[in-house]
């Protein structure tokens, strides 16, 4: 039994928790925040609050405000540039996923030459090591689904190029995360479901990956559990702050798993997916090729007792054989009103499938390499012909 625990970010968790930011010891005098181009990070006053916790703690900051849904190279480069011309000596990402992710890409690219592709691996990049380490990033998260407050990965879109690649190392760990449910109130039923699936397979595929351990285990198995438990109720009803935390709580573990364990196969397809068509949630993506993914690995029985295991913590108690995994994933989707996404709903067309099969080896090929099975281009297609509609 061999295991590494490596996870060098203070983690502050609880409702209200951001009110004890400026008692945190942070990493620098002049920050830049980061925060995403729609109005919610204003409007809902969680801007506000941080600017009064960094006033109190007599640190400066500057604002990036342009960050996308789907975030994309372009503006890690103007917030990077941003970040030098304003003298910042650390970055605070403000938001969801995407933002935090932007807040690690940005804090790269500050302190390093070059294009970020320079360094990212997969696809065009180069792959070259950092010559820097990047500035310090504290992570306040005001959703519950990419985990990515508490590991190093960074997802982030070439847009050019249709590359949605992710990349981290032990430099890009937050080192101060803030989840603070009580910001979570607020987002509206249909991404608190997007969101919440997206954590619920981060401990998914942390399982079934081939690089699962004890620690990631205890991790995957509780966010499911928390998942199953509370997550329709927290689409149901946002203000329920119990449901709330328990959501917050899962998406935490589940960025846990990411860094002892990690993603498979079914993120790269995703990946693609959004890749070519941006406006997709990563999370509704996700739930549209689920069925068809977790299908194919219980009629090939591939991982039997983990999947007994999973169904079990969603819910299914008396589950006995792999497929009602899938049964219980599909009536939770059902609970949360998401089982009905389309493809084509958001401008997939089934003449994309085989070129999204093809992105998907390309730039992320490296998580094909810890499933649990050998997924060949062929399976990939059907999964995506399968899930089509």
């Amino acid at each position: 039994m061999h295991s590494t625990f490596y996870l060098p970010t203070r983690i502050i968790f609880g409702s209200h928790s951001l009110q004890k930011l400026s008692e945190q010891k942070l990493p620098g005098k002049r920050a830049l925040i980061v925060i995403s181009s729609g109005k919610s990070t204003r409007s809902f006053g969680y801007l506000e609050q941080v600017e009064k916790q960094l006033d109190a703690a007599k640190v400066s900051y500057e604002i990036y405000d342009k960050i996308l849904p789907n975030p994309i190279l372009t503006h890690v480069t103007e917030g990077a540039q941003l970040a030098r011309e304003k003298g910042c000596d650390f970055v605070i990402g403000l938001g969801g996923g995407s933002v935090i992710d932007s807040a690690k890409a940005i804090a790269i690219m500050a302190t390093n030459e070059g294009n970020l592709w320079d360094y990212i691996h997969g696809g065009s990049g180069k792959g070259r090591p950092m010559t820097k380490k990047p500035l310090p990033i504290v992570a306040i998260t005001t959703t519950a689904g990419t985990g990515t407050e508490a590991d190093p990965w960074l997802v982030i879109t070439k847009e050019e190029t249709n590359e949605k690649i992710g990349y981290g190392n032990d430099d890009t760990f937050p080192v101060l995360s803030i989840v603070d449910p009580s910001l979570m109130v607020s987002v509206p039923p249909h991404l608190t479901a997007y969101q919440g699936f997206d954590a619920l397979f981060h401990s998914t595929e942390g399982y079934l990956n081939k690089i699962a351990n004890t620690f990631s285990d205890q991790y995957s198995l509780e966010a499911i559990r928390l998942i199953g438990k509370s997550l329709p109720e927290a689409v149901k009803n946002g203000k329920n702050l119990k449901a709330r935390e328990d959501v917050a709580m899962a998406n935490t573990l589940a960025g846990m798993v990411e860094t002892f364990s990690g993603c498979i196969s079914e993120h790269s397809l995703e990946h693609a997916m959004s890749a070519f068509h941006p406006e997709l949630p990563h999370g509704a993506g996700l739930i549209m090729i689920s069925k068809a993914y977790y299908t194919h690995i219980a009629d090939h029985h591939i991982a039997d007792e983990r999947m007994i295991a999973m169904a079990k913590a969603l819910g299914k108690s008396d589950a006995t054989q792999a497929m009602d995994f899938v049964h219980a994933l599909v009536d939770l989707q059902k609970a949360c009103a998401v089982d009905e996404l389309k493809m084509s709903d958001y401008g997939i067309k089934e003449t994309e499938l085989d070129a999204m099969v093809k992105n998907a080896r390309e730039n992320m090929g490296g998580l094909f390499g810890v499933d649990p099975m050998t997924l060949t281009d062929e399976d990939c297609l059907s999964i995506y012909q399968k899930s089509f509609k």
